[in-house]
């Protein structure tokens, strides 16, 4: 088929290279602009997605909107088959939809109707979810609404935001390439009305370890903010991130060093940092921070 793909960030870069590899014509890959990076912040970084499709040939388009009549007018002149949409961070107007032969279809990183929206892994991975997945759905106007023409699940176990997002990606590219291989046969079937919710976008604040809550979503927070934005506590006016925990026994007040370890007690029960990284520094074993930022029992993280 000849494909408009539409995607920016890593998850969205194996369903390119999935397209590419199946013998697929990509016409173009449309992406987000480049954006402030690097060390200090200033040169422009491209996308992982602009990266992969410069570096086999494929034209790149990255327009702040496709809201204008130029702008859908260029889409249409591509005359694609199909349009393929994995994180893209645009809405389309409903002429972008229905400009290619067969419209659009999307990767969505869980079970729909389940997680709708902007963040569904991390979602997921709070509200303590056992199975995640990935839905390939025919796009329409309204919010990840479409109808569903493929999906797989996964459980979700102990795994990070970063991990599962990897595993998603890897296999909503073959699961993708599999639906349009059997395109013709594949009968795209309502979302139910049940069990519909919607993954807001993260919100940098939600970060901060609450330590009010029983252990087992304290450990949920560390693993759905990893590896961005990162869970943290503050400890005498620095911040410090969070990577790993484990939950063990104890209590005591909320927030509060148990031992000269780093347990810390919950709402209920407790948990130990694993792994842990002050401002400016590398990520580290929580025992080696100890020894040079001892950390005594008694002590409030904040």
């Amino acid at each position: 088929m000849r494909i408009i793909f539409m995607g920016t960030p890593d998850f969205a870069v194996p369903a390119l290279v999935a397209l590419v590899e199946a013998g697929h014509e990509v016409a173009a890959a449309y992406t987000q602009p480049p954006r402030p990076g690097g060390r200090r912040g200033k040169e422009l970084t491209p996308s992982p997605v602009q990266r992969e499709a410069e570096t086999r040939g494929i034209a790149v388009r990255h327009p702040v909107s496709l809201k204008g009549a130029e702008e859908q007018a260029a889409f249409a002149a591509l005359g694609a088959d199909i349009a393929v949409v994995a994180a893209y961070g645009l809405i389309l107007p409903q002429a972008v939809l229905d400009a290619p032969r067969l419209g659009c279809l999307n990767i969505h990183a869980s079970i729909l109707p389940r997680w709708r929206g902007a963040a569904p892994i991390q979602r997921a991975i709070l509200a303590g979810d056992p199975t995640t997945g990935v839905t390939i759905m025919r796009m329409e106007a309204g919010l990840d609404t479409g109808p569903m023409l493929a999906t797989l699940r996964t459980a979700i176990d102990r795994k990070t935001a970063g991990e599962l997002t990897t595993e998603l990606a890897e296999k909503g590219a073959q699961l993708l390439v599999g639906t349009l291989r059997d395109l013709a046969v594949h009968r795209p079937v309502a979302q139910p009305q049940e069990g519909v919710t919607y993954a807001r976008k993260i919100d940098k604040a939600e970060a901060r370890l609450d330590f009010t809550q029983p252990a087992e979503q304290v450990e949920r927070q560390v693993r759905a903010f990893m590896p961005a934005p990162g869970a943290f506590f503050e400890l005498g006016g620095e911040r410090c991130k969070v990577m790993a925990v484990e939950i063990v026994e104890g209590s005591g007040q909320p927030g509060v060093a148990l031992d000269d370890a780093l347990t810390i007690a919950c709402g209920s029960d407790a948990v130990r940092l694993v792994t842990v990284q002050r401002a400016g520094r590398p990520a580290m074993a929580a025992l080696d921070l100890l020894r040079g930022w001892p950390v005594a029992a008694g002590t409030r993280l904040a």
